[in-house]
């Protein structure tokens, strides 16, 4: 009977993955073209089971994983921001499709461009799929719809907000219906971030505060707050931003602070609040993959020297992740986060979108900007301590802004576009970049619109000043 159960549930789990990849493979590359599937019933059918209801909100954590923005392969925003910025130095072919971010010469026809905009409003799409179905579902337990509707809205949130600071202003989508979507226009910040917000409040009004997954992959009420503090901060909130962080900060029993900065990355590590699982059995992560190699020269990329320096002498992340190749007498460097280039028998790291010590850095941030320098400072050396680094020595509110930037560099390098994303937000592009990117200028605090979507939608016209 337990082996007829688990070949049902695989069952469930199959279908449910085929029945997503039709709702996100129907329509056409753009976005707005994106229908619902031909049989109605097929698609509801989805939402009548949970296993399957599951399975389609599973899998677009899949599609995020593997083909999104968050994404650790050479295609995703950590690889290809961190060559955009001042983190990586590009040693690939001259074709590869990471040299024109190395040397900022961002066209709108950009496949990475395009990639990362059709393949986020694709997910926003499966989301609002799930967000539709769950809500028509007769089937579904009221915790169940919960669940699976505050996931989506999470989602949905976290999508857009890597819109609206990769590309500015944009469509937000929260319905499936072609007709509406097809001539949608663009929304300015602070509509984006009311509607961000709007979903995360919900998001976390639904979601439970125990974890439904053991291992940290699926969403709860603290994966939704961790994001909140996020927005919070971006859009200047300072004391809502300082109270969403503090939720997960005061829960110690669950989000234990880590000292061993090499369990920091580990897929079981107490600071991890939400990560993807790898895609088969003893896979580890995308990064490492990307950013570990074992000789010299590298083949795709190396820390840039810029970085390199920028870490205090003694700074013990500079020793566990960082690591040094050397091929007779020049060395690179590549990071060594995660330490698992290839399978193990047992996946050991899973790619962390969440981690605690975000949270800390955001509540210094967050108090330093209401006056608070005291609570900030001892926020900031919580990292420094860990990281065997002295106490700050700064003394004004923009003493303690600034090495709390400085921290969140050498803190956060090559994790999903944080230091691109800092820099904005701080008003510091240019003055950081212009001198050490020969090819950076004022206009590439923003990516192209992609041409085509233009061409399609004119109502998301004009185009990003540069372009």
């Amino acid at each position: 009977m337990k082996q007829h159960k688990i070949v049902a549930a695989n069952n469930n789990f199959l279908i449910g993955l085929f029945m997503l990849g039709i709702l996100l493979l129907q329509g056409c590359d753009n976005f707005v073209e994106v229908d619902l599937p031909s049989s109605q019933l097929t698609s509801k059918a989805i939402f009548e089971d949970k296993a399957t209801a599951n399975a389609a909100m599973v899998s677009i954590y899949a599609k995020m994983r593997d083909s999104g923005m968050l994404s650790g392969n050479l295609s995703g925003l950590s690889n290809q921001i961190g060559n955009y910025t001042d983190e990586l130095v590009y040693y690939g072919s001259i074709t590869g499709k990471t040299r024109d971010f190395y040397n900022n010469a961002i066209l709108p026809s950009n496949a990475d461009v395009f990639a990362w905009w059709n393949n986020a409003y694709n997910q926003v799409y499966a989301a609002n799929a799930i967000i539709e179905g769950v809500n028509a579902s007769v089937a579904l337990s009221e915790v169940d719809k919960k669940q699976l509707t505050a996931e989506a809205l999470f989602v949905r949130s976290l999508l857009h907000f890597y819109l609206l600071n990769l590309y500015g202003d944009v469509p937000y989508i929260i319905t499936t219906d072609y007709q509406q979507n097809k001539e949608v226009h663009k929304m300015f910040s602070a509509g984006l971030y009311s509607y961000i917000i709007k979903d995360l409040e919900s998001a976390v009004s639904l979601l439970p505060e125990q974890y439904i997954s053991s291992d940290r992959t699926r969403p709860n009420k603290s994966v939704a707050m961790a994001l909140l503090a996020r927005v919070y901060l971006c859009n200047k909130q300072w004391a809502e931003a300082a109270n969403a962080a503090s939720y997960l900060l005061n829960n110690t029993q669950v989000y234990a602070w880590q000292t061993n900065l090499d369990a920091v990355f580990l897929k079981d590590s107490s600071t991890t609040i939400w990560q993807f699982i790898p895609r088969t059995v003893g896979q580890n992560t995308q990064e490492g993959e990307t950013f570990i190699f074992k000789t010299g020269p590298p083949p795709q990329v190396a820390l840039n020297s810029a970085l390199l320096n920028a870490f205090e002498p003694g700074d013990l992340r500079k020793i566990h992740w960082v690591k040094a190749v050397t091929k007779g007498t020049d060395t690179w460097y590549h990071v060594n986060k995660y330490k698992q280039k290839s399978k193990t028998p047992s996946s050991l790291e899973y790619s962390i979108v969440f981690r605690l010590a975000e949270q800390y850095l955001i509540r210094a941030e967050a108090r330093a900007e209401q006056g608070d320098l005291i609570g900030a400072k001892e926020d900031l050396d919580k990292i420094r301590t860990t990281a065997g680094l002295t106490a700050t020595t700064a003394l004004s509110k923009q003493d303690v802004l600034d090495a709390i930037l400085k921290e969140r560099r050498v803190e956060f390098f090559t994790e999903q576009a944080y230091r691109f994303f800092d820099l904005k937000r701080a008003n510091a592009l240019d003055a950081s970049l212009a001198p050490v990117k020969a090819g950076w200028d004022s206009t590439d605090q923003l990516l192209p619109l992609p041409e085509s979507e233009l061409t399609l939608n004119p109502n998301l016209n004009p185009q990003n000043p540069g372009y």
